[in-house]
């Protein structure tokens, strides 16, 4: 799960991260209120999306005085911004923040995130701030500091001050620093997680050391210990399909391709992709349907793939151990029914009361393919996919 920055930096706030001032807003009188309330003579007024690269899209901007954040706000507000990472629809901006101004001597780096391999959480410090991470890494990767912390004894003070030092930190500087970064490492363990991005961290022409702009990610598996953070999800900002996935507890991710997969089993179901692009065709979605499917679920898991205009056919995987074979051809052939399915759909059954199943779909009059085994489900849907095209 996605917060916005000033969720994230009101949330870092609380552990004790140095953050501008500023407040959130959503209608252009929110947003003059909120700058009255700040010093001033300088206001940032920043478009609240989830996704990189605003200001370069037009979501970042300076006002100088009361009646120029007013003007900013209100071309803001209800625009469609584009950037690198909204793709070529964009998003609708919604809300502001509207932040005091700060004096930059210096753009840093710093964040923290999960490293799968090692198992541990990694600490990533460059002075290339306000640069994407991943240009950087491939252009001047030297310029990167990266610290994997042995959860055992957690972040330590020479982890922090290695990390200022190799910023070129120096004098008061440093025990600004130290203190954001350990409040940075305790935000992330304790709040489960998975990416807490500063970029930049920004040294003030007094020396103060600041998280300009923050980004904040977290793993859905462990937000049942965190309602105050579920709380702070945005529905706005997802795919409405994943959205409406959650809701009926499937575990739904949009992709780019056009076969729509209904597996039960993570494990099964990127196998699954993988073996559709194998044959030549392109998976439109992970979709893990779970143990304990039942009709009315697998009836929403149809519903909500063929809700992505670009799926030309379906391929159902579906290994019977907790999950029986004749339960889920019932909810395919009732799915197929109730959405009044036109496109090829192939389904392979394997486990228990699989036979039941197939007599099931056999006797359904639908035309619906049968496929004995993965590899043949898969060489199915692509080449039923490519006819019908």
């Amino acid at each position: 799960m996605n917060i916005h920055e000033h969720q994230a930096k009101s949330l870092l706030k609380s552990y004790g991260v140095s953050v501008p001032d500023g407040s959130a807003a959503y209608s252009v009188a929110e947003a003059v209120k909120a700058a009255k309330a700040l010093p001033g003579p300088v206001w940032v007024v920043k478009a609240q999306i989830h996704a990189g690269g605003r200001g370069k899209g037009g979501g970042v901007k300076l006002a100088k005085s009361i009646a120029e954040v007013r003007k900013i706000a209100g071309e803001m507000l209800g625009m469609t911004l584009i950037t690198r990472q909204t793709g070529p629809d964009g998003r609708e901006v919604k809300r502001l923040y509207i932040e005091d101004g700060c004096d930059i001597a210096r753009e840093l780096y710093l964040s923290a995130v999960m490293d799968r391999g090692t198992s541990r959480i990694a600490i990533m410090a460059s002075t290339e701030g306000g640069m994407d991470i991943e240009a950087v890494a491939e252009e001047t990767p030297e310029k990167i500091q990266t610290l994997i912390i042995d959860p055992i004894t957690g972040l330590q003070g020479h982890h922090a001050r290695r990390l200022a030092f190799g910023l070129g930190l120096k004098g008061e500087q440093v025990g600004s620093a130290v203190k954001l970064i350990t409040a940075l490492y305790g935000a992330f363990v304790d709040t489960d997680a998975s990416l807490v991005e500063i970029n930049p961290m920004v040294v003030t022409g007094a020396g103060a050391v600041l998280a300009l702009d923050a980004k904040m990610n977290f793993d859905d598996n462990a937000l049942y210990r965190h309602p105050e953070i579920e709380a702070m999800r945005d529905p706005d900002e997802e795919d409405p399909a994943e959205v409406e996935a959650a809701k009926a507890d499937l575990n739904y991710i949009k992709l780019d391709g056009s076969i729509g997969c209904m597996v039960n089993g993570a494990g099964l179901a990127m196998a699954t992709m993988d073996i559709i692009k194998l044959h030549g065709g392109e998976p439109a979605n992970f979709l893990d349907v779970g143990g304990g499917a039942t009709k009315d679920r697998v009836t929403q898991a149809f519903k909500i793939i063929l809700s992505d205009a670009n799926v030309q056919g379906i391929l159902v995987n579906i290994f019977g151990g907790i999950m029986r074979c004749d339960i889920i051809a019932e909810g395919v052939v009732a799915a197929a029914r109730e959405v009044h399915l036109s496109k090829p759909l192939v389904v392979r059954l394997a486990g228990t009361n699989v036979e039941k199943g197939k007599e099931i779909m056999a006797a359904s009059g639908l035309t619906i393919i049968s496929a004995d085994d993965l590899g043949d489900a898969a060489a199915k849907i692509v080449a039923a996919v490519q006819e019908a095209a």
